[in-house]
């Protein structure tokens, strides 16, 4: 760029080119990403105030870092939001400036390359012009519902003018981030470039200034006053299928603002800000703001040391295992899979191609590059030459141990042994190996595609340097990896196991599985504890179960015993607790119950006295690691924040006396934990 002249703040520095054009280029002092900070913000009202004054033939708003554009607004300072008389002027400053930004009445264009979310997006889209690199690092998205607001610096009116409210509304109802490609294809951005050619397609649309397009008949046509509330209502089921609007008001605020408002662009814009006002500072925000630095807590593990394997081999070709191998395949690891059964290998390849073609849509190249990754290896040559050996077979001691002593010889000295196990210590484990330090735990939960936590289980006899690497690998395959103790049932399954017992019980006394399934649902699960146990496997609960009842002093209900020796097993074998068909649960709508209250009490108290205990004994190192582990990895109502988080907000002293009345009632499986007092 030939530079005429060039200012700079802390966070901006302007340069004019030879055609007069002002490229802004966004670099946040003192951070590795740009965010829309109020700094950044308040140095962006006073350069858009002097280019008003003295207009150049163009602004072109860029990043001056490699991370991304913009990752959206600062979220800690949601966290210094007390009450609407803070967080109102909060958004009506920013809706000034975007509005500013908006107004200027040269050609204004976003330069976009890597991640646009949030705050940054709306920036983007208050320009007349957004122009994205088309390479793989480029996403682009309003996830603002996923931290229990929406969009609050007028993205919600400017994205719905943009590309019609149909895609709109589903980019901010699910919060889900697009590659540029898709961005342009929706008409949420203008053009998607190679990198090379991005300051050459910015300045073109600063020097033609062509007309903008209009969304396509039908995104208009669904726009109108007549179709609004047809549309709106259809909006609301879907989002009622994943969130109640008790738990979760934002979605719901968003598909009313387009309703109402939606001829009124203005009004809108106002409107808007007034209901991320109120939404910033709610309970369920606040919690879903906690719940992003909890994940961001376990982003983090994992960063001690590098570890790239160039090679996995996973032994074991059933659901899990296999499941394993295509997700590391995905990923990008060559990976081989070993299994005694050639008949379930070619299941397991059958099964990743569903998985490639799921991830990579339509791309054929991408899906054939992922299975040139996965290798059969019915002999198991893979051992050999593996970084890390992942073993998912099923839950025997004495058959592990046999495998371990056979395959150990043939690892490389430095390789990684890691186990799936569910249940297992691994000091009943590790024993069977020359050298037990190599051994860690890897469990994966079921799907893999789709749950976001491993756990990452550190033994007695675990080098720190492997369990190190085992938390950086969970990292690099895209997961959130949580360092768990070795105990009898680790974290998730100790904890959602008594819960999962408890509905069983219940079903047993003569409570419809419908009605357990939806006291869960109501106070925020995803899924019953009933259809999660059928979901699951009876038969796996059933294992587990039994190594923790050793254990734990958890005693099986019959019927769980019962309906695994019938064969019973759940989604698996077509009938469970429900009956299945086509893979659904067949329940019964006109069940009824007394008093569900009760139900609820029971499975969650339960739960909760659990994760105390697992507190009190350091099974992780501390209470918001446990948060963590129960959200990322059963679901537990994300909007809570957490069971230690939840006991402490509703009052821990209410909570133990409702324990104490059900202690007198169902016995000492409700007598609360000793941990209970320190919270």
């Amino acid at each position: 760029m030939s530079t005429v002249t060039a200012t700079s703040c802390a966070h901006w520095n302007i340069e004019f080119d030879e055609h007069n054009i002002a490229w802004l280029h966004l670099d946040m002092e003192d951070s590795k990403v740009n965010l829309l900070a109020s700094t950044v913000l308040e140095e962006l009202r006073g350069i858009v105030d002097e280019l008003a004054k003295d207009l150049p033939q163009g602004v072109i708003i860029y990043s001056g870092k490699k991370s991304g554009f913009i990752f959206g607004a600062d979220i800690n300072e949601f966290l210094e939001l007390e009450d609407i008389t803070q967080s109102q002027p909060f958004l009506n400053r920013g809706h000034e400036i975007m509005d500013k930004l908006e107004a200027l009445p040269c050609p204004t264009v976003s330069m976009v390359k890597g991640m646009c979310l949030g705050g940054g997006m709306e920036l983007a889209l208050a320009c007349n012009y957004i122009v994205a690199s088309d390479d793989a690092s480029t996403r682009l998205g309003l996830p603002e519902i996923k931290l229990g607001i929406h969009p609050g610096y007028g993205g919600s009116a400017r994205s719905i003018q943009r590309c019609g409210p149909l895609p709109a509304m589903d980019l901010m109802l699910t919060g889900r981030a697009i590659p540029g490609r898709s961005a342009k294809k929706i008409g949420l951005i203008d053009d998607c470039v190679p990198e090379r050619q991005l300051r050459t397609a910015a300045t073109s649309f600063v020097m033609n200034a062509p007309k903008r397009k209009r969304p396509p008949f039908v995104q208009r046509l669904a726009n109108n006053w007549i179709l609004r509330p047809v549309v709106a209502q259809q909006m609301r089921k879907q989002v009622a299928r994943k969130a109640r609007q008790i738990h979760y008001p934002a979605p719901y605020n968003l598909i009313n603002l387009w309703q109402r408002y939606a001829d009124h662009p203005k009004q809108m814009l106002h409107e808007e800000a007034v209901s991320v006002a109120k939404l910033a500072t709610s309970e369920t925000a606040r919690n879903l703001v906690r719940v992003y630095f909890l994940q961001e807590k376990l982003k983090n593990q994992g960063k001690k040391v590098k570890f790239e394997p160039a090679h996995v081999h996973v032994i074991g070709g059933g659901i899990m295992g296999g499941d394993i191998a295509s997700w590391c395949a995905i990923q990008g690891y060559s990976v081989t899979v070993q299994d005694q059964d050639p008949s379930r290998l070619a299941q397991t390849f059958k099964r990743a191609q569903s998985s490639f073609k799921k991830k990579y849509k339509r791309d054929r190249r991408a899906i054939v590059a992922a299975g040139d990754r996965l290798m059969p290896d019915h002999k198991g040559y893979g051992v050999s030459r593996a970084d890390i050996i992942i073993e998912a077979i099923f839950e025997d001691v004495d058959v592990k141990r046999t495998l371990y002593q056979d395959i150990e010889p043939r690892m490389k000295p430095d390789a990684i042994l890691a186990t799936n196990t569910s249940s297992i210590k691994l000091e009943d484990l590790s024993s069977s190996l020359k050298n037990p330090g190599r051994l860690v735990g890897l469990h994966f939960f079921n799907p893999v595609a789709q749950m976001p936590l491993v756990e990452i289980i550190r033994g007695n006899e675990s080098d720190e340097e492997v369990v190190q690497k085992a938390l950086a690998f969970g990292r690099n395959i895209g997961k959130l990896p949580l360092p768990v103790k070795s105990s009898p049932g680790f974290l998730v399954n100790r904890i959602l196991m008594p819960y999962l017992l408890e509905a069983v019980t219940m079903v047993g006394e003569g409570v419809p599985p419908e009605i357990v399934d939806k006291a869960a649902t109501d106070y925020g699960m995803p899924m019953g504890p009933i259809e999660l146990a059928d979901t699951v496997g009876l038969d796996i609960c059933k294992s587990v179960a039994e190594i923790l009842s050793a254990a734990l002093d958890m005693p099986l209900p019959d019927n769980l015993n019962e309906m695994a020796a019938a064969n019973k097993l759940g989604r698996k074998s077509g009938e469970g607790f429900y009956q299945y068909r086509n893979g659904k649960p067949q329940k019964n709508k006109g069940a009824r119950y007394a008093d569900i209250q009760k139900v609820q009490d029971r499975l969650v108290m339960r739960l909760l006295n659990e994760a105390t205990a697992c507190l009190r004994e350091g099974i992780v190192e501390s209470d918001e690691l446990i948060d963590a582990g129960v959200i990322f990895g059963t679901g537990f109502a994300p909007f809570r924040g957490g069971p230690i988080h939840y006991i402490r907000e509703a009052g821990k002293q209410k909570l133990a006396d409702r324990m104490n009345e059900l202690r007198h009632e169902y016995g000492d499986r409700f007598e609360s934990d000793t941990a209970w007092a320190g919270l």
